[in-house]
């Protein structure tokens, strides 16, 4: 599974872990996670802001 990481400030989201807080279970695949879903730490970036993690 991957992880993707805000620009702005660091958040990862882990596709393992999901989000559950911001409703995306465990394993949701990042693809499926609304484009326009704000990351929960900062607010500043949307889904399609954030970058994979090698």
């Amino acid at each position: 599974m991957a992880r993707f990481r805000c620009p702005s400030c660091g958040y990862v989201y882990d596709e393992q872990a999901g989000a559950p807080r911001e409703g995306w279970p465990p394993g949701t695949p990042f693809d499926q996670v609304d484009e326009d879903w704000p990351c929960p730490d900062c607010g500043v970036r949307e889904q399609q802001d954030f970058e994979p993690v090698p």
